[in-house]
C-alpha cells in the first residue's frame, strides 16, 4: 500500500511490479487514501453540478434577467483567480487536513442556507450571489490545499493518471448531477437540490478522516514573504513558467467555448427556450463524456509514446478541433465535434497541472500551483467577456474558429520563435520533480466552486477529490 506520510510505495511491495498490474489509467486507485478521496469527491461534485443547474434556472425563473444569472457564475468562479495565491501561501505553511475539513464545512454550511432561505421563500438574487460568492471563495482557499496533497496519495509516475482520474471525476459529475437536479427539482422542489449539496460536502470531510497527510514542507514566514517566495520559486523554474503561462494563454483563448456553450446551442436548435435547454444538456454531456474518456486514454498513451509527447498532440491538437465544433451546423453534429474538443483539452488541462506538480519545489508546491489556478481562473473569464460581443457582431461560428486559428498561430510562432518555452515544458513532463530552489527571502525548511468551471480547479489539477 502507499505511505501516504512519504509519498513512496512501503517496503514489501516493488514498485515496479506494482505499477504493472491494471490499466495504467487506474493504478492511482490501488492506494487507499486517492480511491476514498476520489470516491468521495465524485459525491462532492455531483453535488456541485445539482446546485449549479439549480441556482441557474432558479434565478432566472425568478428574475427572467441573465444579468443575475451571470453574477451567480462569476461568484462561483472569480474567487478562484482572486484568492488562489492567499491560500497557496498557507497550503505551504498550515496543517492540510484541518483547513480541508474547515473549508468544506462552511460550503456546505452556505449550501445549507441556501436551501433554507429558498424553502422559506426570501431567496433574494443577492442573497443567492452572497452565498455562491461564500462558497466560492472557500473553494478557492482550499484548492492549493487539495491540490498540495497529491505527492502523499500517490507516487510521481502516477500523477498524470491520478491528475487524469480527478478530471474524469469532475466530467462524470457534470454528466450525473444535472440529471439527478432536473429530478430533485421535480419531484421535490429546488431546496432538495441545495440540501443534496450540502449533505455531498461532508462525504469529503469524512473521507479525510481515513486519510494520512505530511506536514507542509515550507517553514512559517509573513504572508506576503510567503507570495513573493513562491512568485520567485515559479519564475525560476522554467518548467512551471512555461506551464502557467501556457495554461493563461489556452484559458483565454480557448476555454471559453465551455461559458459559451448556451451560445451554440441556440445557434444550432433554431427553437424557443426548450429546444435551446435540451442542446445545451445534449452538449453539455458531450464534452464531459469527451473529458471522461480522454482522461481514461491519458495514462495509456503517456505509457506507450511518452508524457510529454502526448502533451504536445494535445496542444496541438486543440485547435484542429475547435474549428471543426465552429463549423457545426446540427446539434449531433455539434456533440459529436464537442466530445474531441472535451477528449483533447483534459489532455491540455492534465498535462500541465502534471508539469506544475512534477516540477514545483516541494517546500513551494502550494504557492506555485496557486499561480497555475489564478492563471486559469483570471484568464478563463476574460476571455470569456471579450468574446461575447465578438459573437453578437460576427456569431459564433467565425468568433470559434477565429479563436482556433489565433491559439494555432501563437503555438507556430512560439514553437519558432521561442521553442525553450516548448523544451521546458516537454521536460517537466519527462523529467524528475524539482528540488529546491533558493528563495528570494528566507530559505524554509527542507500543493470544485459551484459554478461553471473550465474543467474544474484544476480541475484540473491536483487531487480535487479532496473538495470541491
Amino acid at each position: 500500500m502507499l505511505n501516504i506520510t512519504t509519498g513512496n510505495v512501503d517496503a514489501g511491495e516493488h514498485p515496479v511490479r506494482k505499477r504493472d498490474r491494471g490499466p495504467a489509467s487506474l493504478q492511482p486507485f490501488r492506494h487507499r487514501g486517492f480511491a476514498l478521496l476520489w470516491t468521495a469527491g465524485l459525491v462532492s461534485t455531483v453535488g456541485s453540478w445539482m446546485q449549479t443547474v439549480a441556482v441557474g434556472a432558479l434565478v432566472i425563473a425568478d428574475t427572467g434577467q441573465a444579468t443575475w444569472a451571470v453574477l451567480v457564475a462569476a461568484g462561483a468562479f472569480l474567487p478562484i483567480g482572486l484568492l488562489s495565491p492567499v491560500g497557496g501561501a498557507l497550503a505551504d505553511r498550515l496543517p492540510r487536513r484541518p483547513v480541508l475539513v474547515a473549508g468544506n464545512l462552511v460550503a456546505a454550511v452556505a449550501a445549507a442556507v441556501i436551501a433554507l432561505l429558498v424553502a422559506a421563500g426570501h431567496d433574494s438574487p443577492a442573497a443567492l450571489v452572497g452565498l455562491v460568492t461564500l462558497q466560492g471563495s472557500a473553494s478557492a482557499l482550499i484548492g492549493p490545499f487539495q491540490q498540495a496533497i497529491l505527492p502523499d496519495l500517490v507516487p510521481d509516475p502516477e500523477f498524470l493518471a491520478a491528475i487524469s482520474l480527478n478530471s474524469a471525476q469532475f466530467n462524470l459529475g457534470r454528466i450525473v448531477g444535472p440529471a439527478l437536479a432536473g429530478a430533485a427539482v421535480a419531484g421535490f422542489g429546488y431546496p432538495a437540490a441545495f440540501a443534496a449539496n450540502a449533505v455531498s460536502f461532508l462525504a469529503i470531510v469524512v473521507a479525510l478522516a481515513f486519510v494520512r497527510l505530511a506536514p507542509p514542507a515550507g517553514r512559517p514566514a509573513r504572508l506576503l514573504t510567503s507570495l513573493r517566495e513562491g512568485f520567485s520559486a515559479a519564475r525560476r523554474e522554467p518548467s512551471c513558467r512555461a506551464a502557467i503561462v501556457t495554461i493563461a494563454v489556452v484559458a483565454l483563448v480557448a476555454s471559453p467555448f465551455i461559458a459559451l456553450v448556451p451560445v451554440m446551442a441556440r445557434h444550432l436548435s433554431h427553437g424557443g427556450p426548450r429546444a435551446v435547454a435540451q442542446t445545451t444538456a445534449l452538449l453539455t454531456t458531450a464534452q464531459g463524456a469527451g473529458a471522461v474518456a480522454g482522461a481514461l486514454c491519458l495514462a495509456p498513451l503517456a505509457a506507450r509514446l511518452g508524457r510529454g509527447r502526448v502533451l504536445a498532440w494535445s496542444l496541438g491538437l486543440l485547435p484542429v478541433t475547435l474549428a471543426a465544433y465552429s463549423t457545426s451546423q446540427t446539434a449531433w453534429q455539434g456533440a459529436a465535434t464537442l466530445f474531441a474538443v472535451g477528449l483533447v483539452y483534459i489532455g491540455v488541462l492534465s498535462g500541465l497541472s502534471t508539469v506544475v506538480q512534477l516540477r514545483a519545489p516541494e517546500a513551494y508546491r502550494g504557492r506555485v500551483l496557486s499561480f497555475f489556478l489564478v492563471a486559469l481562473g483570471v484568464a478563463y473569464p476574460v476571455g470569456s467577456l471579450v468574446q461575447g460581443p465578438v459573437i453578437d457582431r460576427i456569431g459564433i461560428g467565425a468568433t470559434t474558429a477565429g479563436t482556433a486559428l489565433l491559439l494555432l498561430m501563437i503555438m507556430a510562432v512560439t514553437a519558432l520563435r521561442r521553442p525553450g518555452i516548448i523544451r521546458s515544458i516537454i521536460d517537466g513532463m519527462n523529467g524528475d520533480p524539482a528540488g529546491p530552489v533558493p528563495a528570494a527571502g528566507p530559505m524554509p525548511a527542507g500543493p470544485v466552486p459551484d459554478g461553471p468551471v473550465p474543467d474544474g480547479p484544476v480541475p484540473a489539477d491536483g487531487i480535487s477529490a479532496a473538495g470541491k
